[in-house]
């Protein structure tokens, strides 16, 4: 095995969190890692992991780690710049993107992405957790919210805007919230990567106020929340892409409108470098073409609320 081969392999064992694991996402036997990973620490003369339980690295492990991200990384940038001579784009692309957004929403997108570049081989992962470009194997990430490194080119895709809304089923039985100042006396479901628990920043005259409001759920994903919500459960603050649908057919009822709080933008963001790999510019293209300005779903909320002003 070759010295890239040898980091790759070592750096997808770190991202997996277990041997078992780098060997299903390499498609080799559990042993062969093993092997592998022993073969790596008897030639650098060092113990790169902490056996346990779980896989824990050394300190000569997330040395070696973070050198391998870096190498990889300058390694892929040489291989872009050879196939933008030859204009064709192959290898590898791997993303990490927000899980609602991509299986609500992006999926179909990536698949015809993949299509229109049949030698590319991409590597989709939808997670909510907040990932470190700079210390983890990734070409870029699918972000929502505010990008907050400058150190990292950012691509905005889309303004992200968020709606306040419950299902007509819980209006019906808690009634319907006039002003923010209802809100104690509603239940409230959160999600646990974008609110405060027991609390909600909504924007008041231009000015953002916190209001408490009783939790009665809380999740650790967009999709989750969506299906608490319709299911009446209480009031939600969700991204207009993950609420649109319900809105259009019925499900959920936007309420309190003028007082949603401030949602950013979603982005693509990736390493800055001399020269840009020409995938990553082919993907930040696609994404804007098929998105859109405005975006789907912002045009079939804005369609709603026109038919509810007629």
């Amino acid at each position: 095995m070759n010295k890239l081969s040898e980091m790759e392999c070592f750096v997808t064992v770190v991202e997996a969190g277990s041997i078992s694991e780098a060997g299903r996402r390499l498609g080799s036997a559990k042993s062969v890692i093993s092997q592998r990973v022993q073969q790596l620490e008897q030639r650098l003369g060092t113990t790169l992991f902490e056996r346990g339980r779980s896989i824990r690295l050394t300190e000569s492990g997330e040395d070696f780690y973070l050198n391998c991200i870096r190498i990889l990384a300058e390694v892929s940038d040489a291989e872009d710049a050879v196939q933008e001579v030859q204009s064709r784009l192959s290898g590898n692309l791997r993303i990490a993107i927000p899980t609602a957004f991509g299986m609500g929403y992006l999926t179909p997108i990536m698949a015809a992405f993949a299509a229109h570049y049949p030698d590319l081989r991409l590597d989709l992962e939808f997670d909510d957790r907040h990932v470190n470009l700079f210390e983890e194997n990734f070409d870029a990430i699918i972000r929502i919210g505010e990008a907050g490194n400058p150190s990292l080119v950012n691509k905005v895709l889309a303004q992200n805007r968020y709606v306040i809304c419950a299902s007509p089923a819980y209006l019906a039985q808690h009634g319907r919230p006039q002003s923010p100042a209802d809100l104690p006396q509603h239940f409230a479901l959160f999600c646990v990567h974008g609110d405060v628990h027991g609390s909600w920043a909504l924007t008041v005259n231009d000015r953002v106020e916190t209001f408490r409001v009783r939790s009665r759920m809380r999740v650790n994903c967009g999709l989750q929340l969506l299906e608490a919500t319709k299911a009446g459960l209480g009031l939600a603050v969700m991204p207009v892409f993950l609420a649109a649908d319900a809105i259009a057919t019925g499900q959920l009822v936007q309420v309190l409108s003028q007082y949603v709080p401030r949602g950013g933008n979603i982005s693509l963001l990736y390493r800055r470098s001399q020269r840009v790999p020409l995938k990553l510019e082919a993907l930040s293209d696609f994404l804007t073409e098929q998105i859109g300005n405005p975006p789907s779903w912002e045009l079939k909320l804005a369609s709603v609320c026109s038919s509810l002003h007629h």
